[in-house]
């Protein structure tokens, strides 16, 4: 160092030690902050809707982009054969009602019979000893007869109902209310349960925030904490979410924890596989060391703040943590309650004399 720089130096530290300088004090704080995550809204709901019985595609009546209420028609199929075999059915059962009437006929006419041989048998010799039994007989056969009829004609009933609530299918109709994001099927086509989808419905009105929550913080997780983020479409507007669900397991490759958040979005300003910004709040644990960030004092060689003791300066190297407006969060040997300048420089030199302004 030249001659003249080492003259300017102590001239300005003689100056700077001649001068009132104004202090503050280490605080000791849990620092409040927020880390930004990458994350991706989802729609609350999301179907792709097949059809659940075979048929040809007869009509669609929504396209991309068509809000849709619950249990709104969508696609109608049409199934020739199975009216037939509706039809078919129906003939069944109207067999099984008339064969149900005959065994009916026929247990009335049993039952009559019965009751006039027993009222003949009360005179002795008026008919044969057999005849009364075998009128018996035929009163148990004709009741089971009915029984069979009964039963029959329940199965073909059951039968066309069945085929009718097929038929029912050949609508297809919305579970929810949403929007139909894709059009897969045009009429005439084929469709089945084995076929592809028809349409993708989503419910947008509300929508799932998942983001990945780093380990480091997964601990403080709170459910129900209302979350900040901000999406690229909207720069100018701060959208919020509230904790919903988590995951309670880390991923072992990315350690992180999945955690999803519910959001609003009843003016449909957001939209599914947008990635917004999300302002992750972060509650520190443990009291922090706070100074003032003019206290901080970075030259090429180190940072440091100059606590007083004794009246002299002490430059106390330390480490930056986390910033919360004009305050910083630093490391290194300092204590709560510590004198240091507000206002740092390093032309106050190691060991100068200072006198102390309001701390």
């Amino acid at each position: 160092m030249s001659r003249a720089r080492v003259c300017l130096a102590l001239f300005s530290a003689s100056v700077l030690a001649g001068q009132t300088v104004e202090v503050t004090k280490v605080l000791a704080k849990p620092l409040s902050r927020s880390v930004r995550l990458t994350g991706e809204l989802l729609p609350y709901q999301s179907v792709d809707l097949h059809a659940r019985v075979t048929g040809f595609v007869e009509a669609v009546l929504v396209d991309r982009g068509s809000i849709v209420d619950q249990g709104q028609t969508l696609v109608t199929l049409s199934a020739p054969e199975m009216e037939a075999q509706i039809a078919e059915a129906q003939a069944k059962a109207r067999a099984a009602d008339s064969q149900l009437a005959e065994a009916k006929a026929k247990l009335r006419a049993a039952e009559a019979t019965y009751a006039h041989l027993k009222e003949a048998a009360e005179t002795p010799g008026a008919i044969a000893g057999n005849e009364l039994v075998v009128a018996e007989e035929n009163v148990a056969a004709a009741t089971g007869a009915v029984a069979s009829a009964g039963a029959a004609r329940e199965a073909a009933q059951a039968s066309v109902e069945a085929l009718k609530r097929l038929d029912e299918y050949l609508k297809v109709q919305a579970p929810f209310s949403g929007v139909i994001t894709e059009r897969l099927a045009h009429p005439g086509a084929l469709a089945g349960p084995g076929s592809g989808a028809l349409l993708r419905l989503e419910q947008v009105t509300r929508l799932r925030l998942a983001t990945a929550v780093p380990e480091a913080y997964a601990g403080r997780i709170a459910l129900g904490a209302r979350v900040s983020f901000r999406v690229a479409a909207h720069p100018e507007r701060a959208f919020a979410g509230v904790v919903a669900r988590s995951a309670r397991s880390v991923d072992p490759k990315t350690r992180t924890m999945a955690v999803e958040l519910d959001v609003a979005n009843r003016d449909g300003a957001l939209a599914p596989g947008m990635y917004p910004e999300v302002n992750w709040p972060v509650q520190g644990g443990k009291s922090s060391l706070i100074v003032p960030a003019t206290s901080i004092v970075t030259t090429t060689e180190r940072v440091f703040v100059i606590r007083v003791v004794n009246g002299r300066a002490e430059w106390v190297d330390v480490r930056r943590g986390a910033r919360e407006g004009d305050q910083v969060e630093v490391y290194g040997p300092l204590s709560e309650g510590d004198i240091i300048l507000l206002r740092g420089s390093d032309e106050i030199r190691d060991g100068a004399p200072i006198k102390k302004g309001s701390a």
